[in-house]
């Protein structure tokens, strides 16, 4: 997937995120839940929009390492919120997948982004070897 869609994709996950915040109930349990799932749910695209202008390989595994956490939170809150009631798992179980999928997306492009980031120290350390 191209920056640009991710970057859309990880928009309509906030979009959705809202919607449902919105929809919850007003006690306190569901008010402390909503604030978090808001934060966390929200963050992902924003730090993925600052991954995508990072000024190094190693910032940019920065950033999507808070993307990682980000979407792994928001799995949490939405797992709190079904296990206390709040709302039924049938109603955010395509919310559950985007998490995860945006999650696994992730994770794979921190993995390429270290293989080529050691790949480029390794090529470096062979060309000052050569020179020397």
């Amino acid at each position: 997937m191209n920056p640009q869609k991710f970057r859309a994709r990880t928009r309509t996950f906030a979009l959705r995120i809202i919607r449902l915040s919105e929809s919850l109930p007003n006690t306190p349990t569901a008010h402390a839940i909503r604030n978090q799932l808001l934060r966390s749910g929200t963050s992902v695209g924003a730090n993925y929009r600052a991954a995508c202008r990072a000024k190094s390989r190693r910032d940019f595994i920065a950033k999507l390492g808070i993307v990682e956490e980000e979407a792994d939170e928001t799995s949490y809150w939405i797992e709190l919120l079904i296990d206390t009631g709040l709302i039924n798992r049938g109603r955010v179980v395509d919310l559950l997948q985007e998490a995860d999928e945006i999650l696994a997306m992730v994770v794979s492009s921190i993995r390429t982004a270290k293989n080529l980031q050691a790949d480029s120290k390794s090529a470096i350390r062979n060309q000052q070897s050569a020179i020397l």
